[in-house]
């Protein structure tokens, strides 16, 4: 099985498909890398795509220490698998946690980046919602730990930016579902600790997203509540950010409408590409709102 190794030893399962451009797709929480199977199958006809687990899902490792697991290492994985193929720059298209660490690869390797895409991001982001947000991780450890994942996934599937995708693919849903409960209890428990709960709120990172320069689309379900205003703010922050809004979906958009997505993001990547995506006319951004005043 091939593996790349991060900086701090834990080796991260990845599969590849394709020749080109370097295309590599960032999992988000309840999934792995074969959640991005449409993707790879679209984007390998024309790009080198490639797919990994994060730490905490096998067969990549699983650290059994919470402290392994962080906002900081998820993006630095990110750079790990890059270099161990050997690749300078790629487009980073991530979702949810996986675009989480797809924003953070942006602030810490953006000179590895062609472009980011940063999906089904904004969870916990919202003051507001802080401190909820990290009550419910302490209530998902607590869950797997006590019942197991299979109880906790039948729970978490059916959250209120996840009922889209049953109404829309039950045969897509139950397979998504099936996988989940199967993953690892010690990997799903420590990556809620170390990554989910402890990571920074964007709204704490307006600096960062000022400075960040690369190519970056901002992409969300109407549905997915927790991450419309987060999507927002970014747009307005990232001075070389897009935000496109897909209607009708949920949280898991790579899987709900994948010809939706893989549409939105092929033409995103293309115009990276081409050097036509652009830079914010500051003019945009003036205090008047007609421009009379």
């Amino acid at each position: 099985m091939p593996h790349a190794t991060a900086d701090d030893g834990v080796k991260l399962y990845y599969e590849e498909t394709g020749s080109g451009t370097p295309v590599i797709f960032v999992h988000e929480y309840a999934d792995d890398l074969y959640g991005w199977e449409a993707q790879l199958r679209h984007f390998g006809q024309r790009y080198r795509a490639i797919a990994y687990n994060a730490r905490g899902y096998p067969p990549s490792d699983v650290p059994a220490d919470p402290a392994l697991y962080s906002q900081a290492r998820a993006a630095d994985d990110i750079a790990a698998v890059l270099g161990h193929l050997g690749i300078a720059k790629a487009h980073v298209v991530g979702l949810s946690m996986g675009g989480f660490a797809t924003l953070h690869f942006g602030f810490r390797h953006a000179a590895k980046a062609l472009s980011l895409t940063v999906g089904g991001c904004g969870y916990g982001a919202e003051p507001a919602q802080r401190e909820k947000f990290r009550g419910e991780a302490d209530a998902i450890v607590g869950t797997i730990r006590e019942k197991g994942m299979a109880a906790f996934a039948e729970r978490y599937a059916y959250g209120p930016t996840r009922v889209q995708f049953e109404n829309k693919d039950p045969r897509g849903f139950a397979a998504f579902k099936e996988a989940f409960a199967a993953h690892d209890p010690v990997g799903a428990a420590n990556t809620q600790l170390g990554v989910q709960r402890e990571r920074p709120s964007l709204y704490d990172l307006v600096d960062e997203m000022r400075a960040l320069t690369v190519p970056t689309l901002v992409l969300t379900g109407d549905e997915d509540w927790p991450c419309l205003l987060p999507g927002v703010l970014m747009k307005q922050t990232i001075p070389g950010a897009a935000l496109a809004v897909m209607p009708n979906c949920g949280h898991g958009i790579n899987r709900e409408d994948p010809d939706g997505f893989n549409r939105i993001v092929s033409d995103f990547i293309v115009q990276v590409d081409c050097g036509r995506w652009p830079m914010r006319d500051p003019r945009s951004m003036a205090a008047s709102i007609t421009g009379m005043k």
